[in-house]
């Protein structure tokens, strides 16, 4: 690997970062997995840049730019470790995070525990004022009342407030002006103003957005200035730029001023490596499962290109149970996220039952099996003693293993659980995978898809390990594993665009819209986007933009997002809603009276660098069968001998039946008994149950 500029990806998840130094003029690439530092994140990945620059042979000058994702905010937000944020809203209001939609998202359940609020009743303040729906001033801000609440606040210890005002998206007026007078007045406050963050109707999800970003803005802003400055001083001259939850890369001043948007980084990066290996592998429809340490993910991609949401969930308190969780508005690669990954710890619940997860041991100390502590098991503990992974060969050697501290924390669990050590290594495994089918049942079935139409692409340190498994649960008969899978997120954002999302509140009936202006709207949203755009360095001359609504029957509640035809005129875009309607819920209507809701702009463009192959060290002339060992398969209800392949010696086209087992430095492919394994062009290994 020699010249520049090269690119290197740096995905900093919840126990490993995983880095990808990557020449975009041949596709050649360099994978390296760092243990993540808690403590200290940019810590692990400069230490781990240091090593992938090493590995590669070149120098730090070299890099061209650095595409960077972390799952550490949404980290923070499950584990309440954010910054003490206060929230200054319209009186009468205060208790909005708590009122919430004012419904339980499991009826019957009498033990059911609700998302706790970010910002705790003392720290929740009224302002003197209110907006009309339509943006007038129905009573005027009373900014000294507003500063003396806020002046508390700070006295307080809150270094971070969320200023949310009834109708601001209508009007951001009485917003701008506490913001204003706040910053003057607080200048080390950090202030996050709804009608910037989520400009949309619906006043609960838009304070949920609004304080989460509040509340992981100060570590936000600490932790990218500190990686940008550590960067530029180990000698990388090129720009540091951040993947967004909608699949786009954005640059370090745009993710300080709103980091929500990049609470699903990683994930989003998993969703377009899925779409970027189905492609490369003939796939039109995929089922992008990316597992780590602390997380798993589910993205579905049709037609090549992951969908696209307004709008998740984001640290919920049952498993992918919808209204369990806080709303975030923001534009995301849609996903189901479940906190169950190879550090996810097994315990007996309060019923007698395993629950694993969320709770996770992360980096420090990790599974038991690390030897750094852990006592706990873990679904990586599991998996060992299942003898999936190996013990001789974690991260290619690179990591001892500490056999007999899995065998211990496993025989507390089976003690606790009253079950025999086996019985409980597979039950750990078996509800991971469990809670990943049912999620991905949910998901395929709302878009009234089949599971079978898909195929099941690994990423991820654990998803190959447990794809096999997850896909006969869900009767899916094809499983990928692309090269590279461990690393596979890090992958994906090196070959994204930059994007931006923006949307705009437009209350007006179809029927005598005013088209002009909403043309005023869409052009205000493409320069601001085409602003945020220029920094990234993106070819804004090869720009795709794409003009959306929210759309709804008068009277309804939910809205459906509609692509705007050219020209924007009542016939064009009654139609337009009228095919999306139906593409939803087979029929419209009759007579019903159609409205405007927001207006959205979505704007990408090619990314310098972003090189569309990828090619990995391989292995050739070695010997590809490494030998075999016992590994358990819960068809045949046994251990059973099993193959041991080394994937970079194998040749494309070659054809292994199962059981077998793939062996990489960062992941290992299990594919079960019944199977027929092929090595495609692109270096993806192909299982398929016939």
């Amino acid at each position: 690997m020699s010249g520049a500029p090269l690119s290197l990806g740096i995905d900093i998840g919840g126990t490993f970062t995983d880095l990808v130094i990557h020449d975009p003029r041949d596709g050649r690439a360099i994978i390296w997995k760092e243990s993540t530092t808690p403590d200290d994140p940019a810590r692990g990945a400069l230490e781990g840049t240091r090593r992938v620059l090493e590995r590669a042979g070149v120098k730090p000058e070299q890099v061209g730019r650095v595409v960077h994702a972390t799952t550490l905010f949404t980290n923070a937000l499950i584990e309440r470790k954010g910054a003490r944020t206060g929230l200054l809203t319209t009186a009468g209001f205060a208790d909005i995070l708590e009122i919430a939609r004012e419904r339980k998202y499991e009826l019957y359940d009498l033990f059911i525990e609700m998302p706790k609020p970010l910002v705790p009743r003392p720290w929740r303040r009224e302002a003197r004022e209110r907006l009309a729906p339509d943006g007038s001033i129905e009573i005027a801000l009373d900014v000294e009342a507003a500063l003396a609440e806020v002046a508390e606040l700070v006295g307080q210890g809150v270094e971070s407030l969320a200023i949310c005002f009834l109708h601001s998206y209508a009007n951001p007026v009485h917003e701008r002006a506490i913001a204003a007078a706040v910053a003057e007045r607080f200048q080390n406050l950090s202030i996050s103003l709804s009608s910037d963050i989520a400009p949309e109707i619906r006043e609960y999800q838009r304070a949920s957005t609004t304080v989460a970003n509040a509340y992981i803005r100060p570590l936000a802003e600490i932790y990218l200035e500190r990686l940008e400055q550590a960067l530029s001083s180990s000698g990388i001259p090129g720009g540091l730029f951040l993947m967004l939850s909608n699949g786009g890369l954005t640059h370090v001043s745009e993710a300080k001023r709103a980091p929500v948007q990049l609470l699903e980084s990683g994930p989003a990066a998993g969703a377009l490596a899925g779409a970027w290996f189905g492609r490369n592998a003939g796939l039109e429809r995929v089922l992008a499962f990316d597992m780590g340490g602390t997380t798993a993910k589910l993205a579905l991609v049709d037609d090549g290109e992951p969908l696209v949401a307004y709008g998740f969930e984001a640290a919920r308190e049952k498993r992918f149970l919808r209204g369990s969780g806080l709303p975030i508005m923001i534009a995301t690669v849609e996903l189901i996220e479940i906190g169950a990954g190879g550090g996810s710890i097994a315990r007996r619940s309060d019923l007698g039952t395993l629950q694993v997860g969320p709770e996770s041991s992360g980096a420090q100390p990790g599974p038991a099996c690390y030897g750094r502590g852990g006592t706990q098991a873990t679904v990586t503990d599991a998996d060992l003693a299942l003898g999936y992974l190996n013990a001789d060969f974690f991260l290619g050697g690179a990591m001892k293993i500490d056999r007999a501290a899995t065998e211990a924390a496993l025989g507390g669990l089976a003690t606790a659980l009253g079950v025999g050590r086996d019985r409980a290594g597979f039950g750990v495994h078996d509800v991971v995978n469990e809670n990943m089918a049912g999620a991905a049942r949910v998901a395929i079935a709302e878009r009234g898809r089949i599971p079978s139409e898909y195929a099941l692409l690994a990423t991820g340190g654990a998803g190959p390990v447990h794809a096999w498994n997850v896909a006969r649960k869900l009767g899916v008969t094809r499983v990928v594993c692309p090269p590279g899978a461990g690393a596979g997120s890090t992958i994906g954002m090196l070959m994204a665009p930059a994007r931006v999302d923006r949307v705009a509140s437009f209350n007006a009936a179809l029927t005598g819209a005013d088209f002009a202006e909403a043309e005023a709207i869409f052009a205000a949203q493409e320069k601001e986007s085409l602003d945020v755009l220029r920094p990234t360095g993106a070819d804004a001359a090869g720009r795709v933009v794409r003009r959306l609504a929210d759309m709804r029957y008068i009277g309804q509640g939910s809205e459906v997002t509609v692509t705007m035809p050219s020209p924007l005129t009542e016939a064009n875009v009654r139609t337009a809603f009228e095919a999306a309607y139906k593409a939803l819920f087979a029929r419209t209507p009759p007579g019903a009276a159609i409205q405007f809701v927001a207006l959205r702009l979505s704007v990408s463009a090619p990314m310098p660098g972003a090189g569309g192959k990828l090619e990995l060290p391989r292995h050739p002339r070695a010997q590809a069968l490494k030998g075999t060992r016992e590994v358990f398969f819960a068809d045949a209800g046994k251990m059973l001998p099993t193959n041991v392949y080394d994937r970079y010696a194998l040749e494309a086209g070659v054809i292994v039946q199962g059981p077998a087992v793939f062996e990489e430095d960062e992941s290992t492919f299990i594919v079960g008994p019944g199977a027929t394994a092929r090595l495609l062009p692109d270096g993806s290994i192909l299982a398929e149950v016939v």
